[in-house]
């Protein structure tokens, strides 16, 4: 995930990273208990980064993505769009927030499709220029 961040443009100087504490996640499949965990990484309070980190590729990205709302939504003072990022390494997607302009109002969140960055798709290059898009659309 770091190379593309740079490649992305995140790791200059514009931009302010800070890193959530981690949270530990585990299924079972009836006879193995599988445990990883969700890193997160936040970026000018715009972008949420949440990593899968496993040995066992069974953690799907739905894991992470209840995580992923409950940290844009309690965002502090978060622009009227937060972006979400959730990641197992091999599978990507990508989540928008518009915040309520009114407190009547819910806030609505859209997942982006699911991008795979492993053969046959390769849908590397994408990604990047998702990544790239987000930069220029967060940079102060």
């Amino acid at each position: 995930m770091s190379p593309l961040l740079d490649l992305a443009g995140f790791y200059s100087s514009q931009f302010a990273i800070a890193d959530e504490e981690s949270i530990e996640i585990t299924t079972n499949d009836g006879e193995t208990v599988y445990r990883g965990r969700i890193d997160i990484l936040v970026i000018q309070q715009s972008l949420w980064v949440l990593v899968i980190e496993s040995k066992s590729s069974s953690f799907s990205l739905h894991k992470a993505l209840p995580q992923a709302l409950a940290y844009m939504l309690a965002s502090p003072n978060s622009p009227k769009t937060t972006f979400g990022l959730i990641t197992n390494g091999g599978e990507y997607r990508f989540l928008k927030l518009n915040h309520p302009n009114l407190p009547t109002e819910p806030p609505q969140y859209a997942p982006s499709s699911l991008f795979s960055i492993l053969p046959p798709d390769d849908h590397l290059p994408t990604v990047l220029q998702i990544l790239r898009r987000i930069a220029k659309m967060i940079a102060p």
